[in-house]
């Protein structure tokens, strides 16, 4: 395309980025100027086939670019057929959606994946295709665009490290095309891969041993880090970042306002490395921060970086120049739900002051449940010195959630388990792993009461930490793990179904019966949301800090923006607190909207406090 014929519009983005751009990409691809000028013409296709409505949205974006940092967006995880069948029935929903206080919806992997090796939709075979059953392309535009209209924003996962073997580029190398088979890594014996394997670890020792697969079509080898069906792209090879960058804006052309990298660690391959984190890597994401800013600036990337926080941060990049615009908060998670089976808050206050010490321009996605298992990647150089070491603290943790340690209440299922390494992940709903499912069977009204209490206080504990609280789909009305997964010949060897059960709509009519599990659950939730909506002190741009409560049972956090303070207290312990915080100003209780001192406070076990003061404007 000639740059000529280019739009002022993008003539002018791209000219703000060019130099920048043109240098990483000559770095990476030793100055290749066809690979180059191919890749300044996907962009400016991609521009031109940009929809008006998008490009509205983009330069309101591009006019705040902050849109996303505030104190007003609430994200909700689903899988489109568990939640509602099709997209077209996600559209239906979307009142419920509203309802439940949501404006950032992250749809899970729907493009088209092979249904019998598919990894829950990580396997992908075409990047511009919905899975049939799912619905269309149009489908999925229609969809944003009534989620746009509502002030929704929409999230789908962008599976770039690997392709599914079904892929048109993977059916091609099968095939003898040498063009294809370049843009995986492909060897002629094992000698290299052996050696890769020396420095490589394995993501699934157990299930999927191995960081190669044997292809016998071929009699080669290929890379296959995660599963045998997921060969990894080879990104030294510029057609393949020009090429996925391409299906990107594709998806974003249809509506998806974050775009998640799924696995950004991997993305990069090196002999003798780790091919993780590798400089790379950096530089590959940051050539796509720019292309979204050139093309689609009202889209964001969201890293997926499953790490400890030294190894998560650096994707954020640099002031000067911006990798990913929000992160998740994964360490976070674990770290919560080893406090729920302790007790005990040390690592959890430790951990956070580590988080809000970070510049606040970072954004993180905080959550309770995810798709995923729970991993146990905590830090146990800290929980070393009060006694918990690794394997035997693990042990502890697997066995709670479980609900085979004396008196948990906790109903969840190993995941991965290795017994010789003494390690597994986890498996649960939020519900049930708070003992909201064992109360219920067993008809017991306290510990239900308990449960729930706990349930409602992780909520708010999560809605108090600075950026984006999201929700996996039914735990606004504390949806209970589906036991019936192991029916199912697909599902049955993996329990990570046990939490992506179908959305039991029955029971979200309940959601305003004030006495039914459903109702107190959903009530609360969205009113948690409606405060933090209401007072800027939960804005991201707010100071946040550790309170020293002086129990170890009770986490308090402490916000202030312009005036307004926060002292949000959380006790994970059995019995109730008295916290003597010598708060002298007079507080209100944001909950029951009566005045409360902070001198003495109060906490109930399994509850939380949200004490709110005005204390004027700086100004």
């Amino acid at each position: 395309m000639d740059r000529n014929s280019w739009s002022g519009e993008f003539a002018a983005r791209f000219k703000k980025h060019e130099a920048e751009l043109r240098q990483l990409y000559a770095g990476l691809y030793r100055n290749d100027e066809n690979a180059w000028d191919y890749f300044v013409n996907m962009m400016a296709a991609a521009y031109e086939a940009r929809p008006e409505s998008l490009r509205t949205l983009d330069r309101a974006r591009e006019a705040d670019p902050d849109w996303y940092k505030g104190n007003d967006l609430t994200g909700m995880l689903m899988y489109v057929n568990a939640f509602a069948g099709t997209l077209q029935g996600v559209r239906e929903k979307l009142d419920y959606i509203q309802e439940s206080g949501v404006n950032y919806l992250h749809l899970m992997p729907l493009l088209e994946s092979p249904p019998d090796k598919s990894d829950g939709g990580y396997a992908v075979s075409d990047f511009r295709k919905v899975q049939p059953e799912l619905g269309t392309m149009d489908d999925l535009a229609a969809l944003a665009d009534d989620c746009h209209a509502r002030g929704i924003a929409v999230c789908l996962d962008f599976v770039m490290n690997h392709t599914s073997e079904d892929h048109e580029w993977a059916k091609r190398a099968r095939a003898g095309d040498v063009g294809c088979q370049q843009r995986y890594f492909f060897y002629d014996s094992w000698e290299i891969p052996n050696a890769y394997e020396q420095t490589v670890p394995q993501v699934f020792p157990t299930t999927a041993p191995g960081n190669f697969s044997w292809c016998p079509a071929l009699n080669k080898v290929v890379m296959t880090t995660f599963w045998p069906y997921q060969w990894d792209l080879n990104y030294a090879n510029p057609m393949v970042f020009n090429d996925m960058t391409d299906n990107m804006l594709y998806l974003c052309n249809h509506g998806v306002d974050i775009v998640r990298l799924d696995a950004t660690p991997y993305i990069w391959k090196a002999l003798g490395t780790t091919c993780r984190n590798l400089p790379e890597v950096h530089a590959l994401v940051r050539m796509m921060r720019m292309v979204c800013e050139i093309v689609c600036p009202g889209a964001l990337l969201l890293g997926e970086v499953v790490m400890e926080p030294s190894k998560v941060v650096p994707y954020f990049g640099s002031v000067e120049k911006p990798e990913c615009h929000m992160l998740y908060n994964v360490t976070t998670m674990a770290s919560t739900w080893h406090t729920v089976a302790t007790r005990d808050v040390k690592l959890l206050r430790h951990q956070l002051g580590q988080v809000f010490a970070l510049p606040k321009m970072y954004t993180f996605l905080n959550y309770l449940r995810c798709h995923d298992d729970i991993g146990w990647g905590l830090d146990f150089n800290f929980l070393g010195q009060f006694g918990q070491y690794e394997v035997p603290h693990k042990r502890f943790l697997n066995d709670y959630f479980c609900g085979w340690h004396p008196g948990s209440p906790s109903r969840g299922e190993l995941y991965n388990d290795d017994p010789r390494l003494g390690d597994a992940r986890m498996c649960g709903t939020t519900a049930s792993l708070c003992g909201i499912q064992t109360a219920l069977e067993r008809g017991d009204a306290v510990a239900l009461d308990v449960a729930i209490r706990l349930d409602v206080m992780l909520h708010a504990y999560i809605f108090t930490l600075s950026g984006i609280p999201v929700l996996y789909a039914g735990d606004e009305i504390g949806q209970l793990n589906d036991d019936g997964y192991r029916a199912n010949p697909i599902k049955a060897e993996d329990s990570r179904y046990l939490h992506r059960g179908d959305m039991n709509w029955q029971n979200a009519e309940k959601r305003r019966d004030p006495d039914a599990v459903e109702g107190r659950i959903f009530e609360s939730v969205t009113r948690m949301e409606a405060l933090r909506r209401e007072y800027k002190v939960f804005d991201g741009a707010a100071d946040t800090w550790i309170i020293n409560t002086g129990d170890d049972r009770v986490l308090g956090i402490g916000r202030y923006l312009d005036g307004q303070k926060l002292l949000a207290l959380f006790n994970f312990g059995d019995k109730e607190v008295i916290l003597h915080l010598g708060e002298t100003d007079p507080y209100t209780d944001l909950w029951t909207g009566e005045p409360r001192g902070a001198s003495a406070v109060a906490v109930a076990p399994k509850d939380f406090a949200w004490l709110y003061c005005d204390l004027g404007s700086r100004e």
